[in-house]
């Protein structure tokens, strides 16, 4: 069994075929990236209707509403998070540089097919018939190679302001990454989708998005719900391995990313998990008579690599038994809106 999350993407390599399509001159959308109409787009009035909880962390009551809201949403935003804004707006301008590249110039840091660091589509494409309107870049240890790559003159730039100031966690062993996404202007952005429905194989995701809109995530299982960007703010939402956690309490949010016509949209996802070869298994203080374990004991090595086959049925690989209280797996991709 692989133990380092790198051999996890070497056993299971995604085959994408690469368009390289330079977003930003387009000016109909191709039939490769037409997707069928989106009709369940929330509208803007509906933000303040039934909003994603927005939590100030100096609260002192922060951690009871950071449970409230993974159990009834598995996503909240927090403020008073302590990073500097300055910090996030460097990395930002550096990944805006990044995109801007000419095509051909960020295939030179291309993510291989058995890689999980570089420039490329996301992974999740694999697993539809269109492509997705965006392209991202992934940083799995030190940057400086790619960068090298992308700007042989001065590569150090980007390499010091990623490396330096980026998040990082300082815990020996845990296993984390950082995704840059971008989702460029689109032509006819309701036949077009710039990141389908998904949930994340992390304990946590820490999102900043710039101020255009996109994220949205699926409530109830019914409804998409917008997450606006507020200023100051970082989103959190939970993933596959903090719902095994939580024996299914903390739900792993569907979410997805549409996009705009005019306007460019970018994001930043510290994806966040454990040491690759630890267990992930329901808390045994979660667990009684009433409540048995829904999962079996999974690494995130192990559960990656069920996640490159399964993708959104993974979860339903390691369950041992339905759930007994009023928790509705909301992981099954036959509950999205978006048909064929």
């Amino acid at each position: 069994m692989p133990a380092r999350l790198s051999e996890v993407f070497r056993a299971h390599p995604v085959h994408l075929h690469d368009t390289n399509i330079e977003f930003e001159s387009v000016r109909e959308l191709p039939d490769s990236h037409a997707w069928p109409l989106v009709i369940d787009y929330p509208s803007e009035d509906m933000y303040d209707i039934e909003a994603v909880p927005i939590i100030d962390l100096m609260d002192p009551n922060a951690t009871n509403l950071v449970g409230n809201a993974c159990e009834r949403w598995g996503v909240f935003q927090v403020t008073n998070h302590g990073i500097p804004i300055g910090l996030l707006e460097d990395v930002e301008s550096e990944g805006r540089r990044l995109f801007q590249l000419p095509a051909q110039q960020k295939l030179k840091a291309a993510r291989p097919p058995n890689g999980i660091s570089g420039y490329g589509r996301a992974r999740i494409n694999a697993f539809f018939p269109k492509l997705m309107w965006s392209e991202g870049f992934t940083i799995v240890g030190s940057p400086v190679e790619d960068a090298r790559q992308l700007w042989p003159q001065e590569y150090n730039t980007f390499w010091k302001r990623i490396k330096e100031r980026s998040l990082k966690n300082e815990s020996e062993g845990a296993s984390a990454a950082l995704q840059l996404n971008s989702y460029p202007p689109c032509p006819e952005p309701k036949r077009a989708m710039g990141l389908a429905a998904h949930t994340d194989s992390t304990l946590l995701t820490v999102l900043y998005q710039n101020s255009t809109s996109g994220l949205q995530v699926l409530k109830d299982g019914v409804r998409w719900v917008s997450v606006p960007p507020r200023s100051g703010t970082l989103v959190v939402n939970v993933g596959d391995l903090l719902h095994i956690l939580s024996n299914g309490r903390f739900l792993s949010v569907l979410h997805r990313a549409v996009v705009h016509r005019t306007r460019h949209r970018l994001s930043l996802a510290y994806l966040y998990g454990p040491p690759s070869n630890i267990q992930i298994a329901p808390l045994s203080k979660l667990i009684d008579q009433k409540h048995p374990p829904l999962y079996h004991p999974v690494t995130w090595s192990e559960y990656l690599g069920r996640k490159a086959k399964h993708f959104n049925k993974a979860l339903s690989t390691v369950r041992l038994c339905g759930p007994q209280n009023v928790f509705i797996d909301m992981n099954d991709q036959n509950r999205m809106k978006v048909e064929w």
